[in-house]
């Protein structure tokens, strides 16, 4: 190593008790490491000075704690500690480094890097004992954390991040540079401001107030301390098979491209509280993903939405969550929240796009007895039977319609009573009118228009008249009316009958 400046001196003498460098001149604008260009050689730091301290060059001091802990200094150089195991914690603040940080296989302490100006990190595999941290920072071509582990937090709070440039097809980029071996991680990683599958924090990962031009993608991510992205603006979110702790996407969180959850699980709380949702087709793709409770109150959403086979706790939600299509095949929950009306309920459930499916309407009919609402559970598993009959067959519509009119499928039977009553009355006002004629004039009886129609509309005769008057005339077309409305009565009541009794699926 070539001869030390003034400033990689300061920092050499001071690493074994990790005391600070501060380099800034205490202009808060001049200081701002977006403005490193203006600062003089008097504040640049090689990075090989930086490695070669954090790998052992200075030996460590008993009952003291070493550290590179700088402030505004120009990093010269790629800072590779890649594969290293890192006994001191590395701290830099409102530092620029124009080129790579390259952490991948490396073990460390802490890693804090806080408002910087960062080229790229690269922490594929790496593994932090302590604090993870890149709060306030700027990076340009995007944050590498796939595979690593951080077992105290990690925060990204008001980081700005940006998705690397899209990669060259050949191996060689623009300007000769042999491609890195690390970047065949897939033709999308462009699209990618952190790329993070695999990504376990301990203690809760804090990217509040994040600015990412480009998406995260937390593919089989693990955050039992919670996953918190308030005041977040991001493009996709990819957090399929993630677990989390809990995941707040919420008040202020702006997303402006599809978030997937499918197969993810959250043991606490899923929140779209006060969030901005926008995505052009699918909005949110929570298909197939456990949650203790989902919140799905966002400000604006704007794109479909699918829970397909999942499994919630409780849902709170409102009508105005879901102003497009909406998969609920497969859903289940335990309770609903929210201020909805019945009728908006069901228009919820004739929000799916692969149309009918009767799994919806028994989930929510089963929601509604278990709270003791039986009669708005009659009408959602009514309102089932009518969205079904659009899928048969022109017979099968006839009868269904049939069904509906005269015993609403068994759950109005008393519609059933009501045409009875009707048809009872208009063939003893007719026949009250018209007498029919007597069979035999031999006979004695006295004729009762009442007691006739009954016993025509009952199915089978139970006051033995209806074979002892013959209707006259035009007449004989209202017996007849009777005698089919009666077979048709009973054959209602009873296929609703065998509907309504029959088990629920499951009971």
């Amino acid at each position: 190593m070539r001869r030390l400046s003034p400033a990689e001196r300061r920092l050499w003498r001071a690493f074994s008790s990790g005391a600070w460098v501060d380099l800034r001149e205490g202009d808060k604008e001049l200081d701002d490491p977006a403005q490193a260009h203006r600062w003089g050689r008097e504040r640049e730091v090689r990075a090989e000075v930086i490695a070669a301290l954090l790998l052992g060059a200075v030996e460590r001091t008993p009952g003291q704690v070493p550290g590179v802990r700088l402030a505004g200094a120009r990093v010269v150089g790629a800072l590779d500690l890649s594969g290293a195991s890192i006994d001191a914690t590395l701290y830099l603040l409102n530092c620029h480094l124009a080129e790579p940080v390259d952490l991948s296989d490396a073990t460390a302490k802490g890693v804090r890097l806080r408002g910087c100006e960062l080229a790229r990190f690269k922490g594929s595999r790496m593994k932090v004992d302590g604090l993870f941290e890149l709060d306030g920072s700027a990076v340009h071509a995007g944050v590498r954390l796939d595979n690593a582990r951080v077992e105290g937090q990690c925060r990204l709070s008001r980081t700005t991040l940006t998705a690397p440039p899209p990669r060259t097809t050949t191996s060689e980029s623009a300007h000769g540079d042999v491609r890195e071996p690390e970047d065949n991680a897939g033709d999308t990683m462009h699209e990618w401001a952190l790329w993070a599958g695999g990504l376990s924090v301990g203690g809760g990962a804090f990217l509040r107030g994040l600015r990412a031009h480009g998406g995260l993608r937390l593919i089989g991510g693990d955050f039992p301390g919670g996953l918190y992205l308030e005041r977040a603006h991001v493009g996709a979110i990819n957090a399929d098979f993630m677990t989390a702790g809990t995941a707040e996407l919420s008040a202020g969180f702006r997303a402006d491209g599809t978030i997937r959850m499918r197969g993810a699980r959250v043991d606490g709380v899923l929140s779209f509280d006060r969030a901005e949702l926008r995505a052009a087709g699918r909005v949110l793709h929570l298909s197939h993903m456990q949650a203790d409770e989902v919140i799905m109150r966002p400000d604006v959403i704007e794109g479909g939405v699918n829970f397909g086979y999942s499994r919630f706790g409780v849902l709170l939600d409102s009508p105005e969550a879901y102003p497009d299509a909406v998969q609920l095949n497969g859903l289940t929950y335990e309770s609903l929240r929210g201020s909805w009306t019945l009728t908006e309920r069901l228009g919820w459930l004739c929000h799916d796009p692969d149309g009918y499916r009767p799994q919806p309407y028994e989930q929510l009919a089963s929601w509604y007895r278990r709270i003791g609402h039986e009669p708005d559970a009659r009408r959602v598993l009514l309102a089932k039977q009518r969205e079904r009959r659009g899928t048969l067959r022109a017979p099968g519509r006839m009868w269904g319609r049939l069904l509906d009119l005269m015993v609403g499928y068994g759950y109005r039977s008393w519609l059933a009573g009501l045409w009875a009553v009707i048809l009872l009355g208009a063939g003893t006002v007719i026949f009250g009118q018209v007498p029919p004629v007597q069979v035999d004039p031999d006979e004695v009886r006295t004729f009762n228009a009442f007691v006739y129609s009954l016993d025509l509309l009952v199915p089978v005769s139970v006051f033995e008249v209806r074979g002892a008057y013959e209707p006259a005339g035009w007449t004989a077309w209202v017996a007849w009316t009777l005698v089919v409305s009666g077979w048709v009565l009973a054959t209602a009541l009873i296929a609703g009958a065998t509907r309504v009794l029959r088990p629920a699926p499951g009971a």
